[in-house]
């Protein structure tokens, strides 16, 4: 946790520009770089940290590895009525949305639903930020992404699914869009590094060793263990359908089918994603937000805490007034990797 009292803040702006430079650095084009900077530096915002610039370190890594293609190009292919593809060409997922987003909106807009398949993509950061901006034009998304292969199947010895998360997003009449994203793995793999960086011990049920026996030390689940589904067959179930869809009906890689071994310090999983997107409004639904805000409340009022989403939001007000924090350290490395060890900041910028 990053002490706020002690913290380096920097506006959503300055993040965006600092990481931007670093993607730009190393072997990213600016188009692909703003694409990233922005994702990267939205989940810092919101809280998101295991997604945040913790990330920038494995980005540059692979990049410098050779292991992705940070100027790719994304190749949209229109397949048909309802139905685009994507062909990364080694590139990251998120310029390939990008790229992918106007004619899939066009066919929205048409037939009032369409499917996005995304191959040949690294996807290295939270789903959530993929779908939320569809429910903030007023659509329902679904998303799903596979991953490396990091998760042992129920009852399996060796990992076969990555940790396969799949997010959902949906308008909410007089609030912020209903958003979750949840991995089909116990935890995310990214928290998994958190918890061996800060020394913490992980939940019951979350992973086993090299040996296959359960534990609750990250650092053997990251030393050859793989991390286990929630909700054991359920969440199997669930991460076998992500496969399915991410890699069978996109064309990309399964999560244990690619080889990385040629590229030292290659990080991001080379795999595929899938978006289903509607309309909700087509055949005169025209209070859909007002019942989904409806949904919402009666879950509230039956004493759940709060909903997902909902923290993050609240992050992102917080530190959209008082700027989001960074330790002094983080901010260090983040210069040092754009070359700015020298960087100054200019203090009547900074809000604190």
């Amino acid at each position: 946790m990053t002490d706020t009292a002690a913290a380096i803040h920097l506006s959503y702006i300055e993040l965006v520009a600092l990481l931007e430079r670093i993607f730009v650095r190393h072997r990213v084009s600016q188009e692909n770089a703003a694409i990233l900077a922005q994702n990267c530096a939205g989940c810092e915002r919101d809280g998101a940290l295991s997604h945040g610039i913790f990330r920038m370190a494995g980005y540059v890594s692979s990049l410098e590895s050779g292991w992705v293609d940070g100027k790719a190009i994304p190749q949209v292919e229109d397949v048909g009525p309802a139905f685009v593809r994507v062909d990364a060409k080694g590139g990251f997922a998120q310029p390939a949305l990008s790229a992918a987003r106007p004619l899939l909106i066009e066919k929205i807009k048409e037939n009032g639903v369409a499917v996005l398949a995304i191959r040949r993509s690294h996807h290295f950061s939270a789903l959530w930020p993929d779908v939320e901006p569809f429910a903030e034009a007023g659509y329902v998304a679904l998303s799903v992404v596979n991953s490396m292969a990091c998760v042992v199947p129920h009852g399996g010895r060796k990992a076969v699914f990555g940790t396969n998360p799949m997010a959902f997003a949906s308008p909410r009449a007089g609030a912020a869009p209903f958003v979750f994203d949840q991995a089909s793995s116990a935890i995310a793999h990214g928290d998994v590094q958190i918890a061996a960086r800060a020394g913490h011990e992980l939940r019951p049920g979350t992973g086993v060793d090299r040996d296959g026996q359960a534990t609750t030390d990250p650092r053997h689940v990251l030393a050859g263990g793989a991390l286990l589904p929630f909700g054991g067959h359920k969440g199997n179930s669930i991460a076998l359908m992500v496969e399915i869809l991410s890699a069978a009906l996109t064309g990309g890689y399964f999560s244990g089918e690619f080889d990385w071994s040629g590229h030292k310090g290659a990080q991001t999983p080379f795999t595929g994603q899938f978006f289903i997107v509607i309309d909700p409004t087509r055949g005169g639904n025209a209070v859909f937000a007002e019942r989904v805000a409806g949904i919402c409340d009666l879950v509230l009022d039956a004493g759940q805490e709060r909903l997902p989403g909902d923290r993050r939001h609240a992050t992102r007000a917080q530190n959209e007034k008082t700027g989001i924090p960074l330790s002094a350290q983080d901010h260090a490395k983040l210069l040092a990797l754009a070359g700015d060890e020298d960087f100054a900041l200019d203090p009547v910028s900074h809000p604190r």
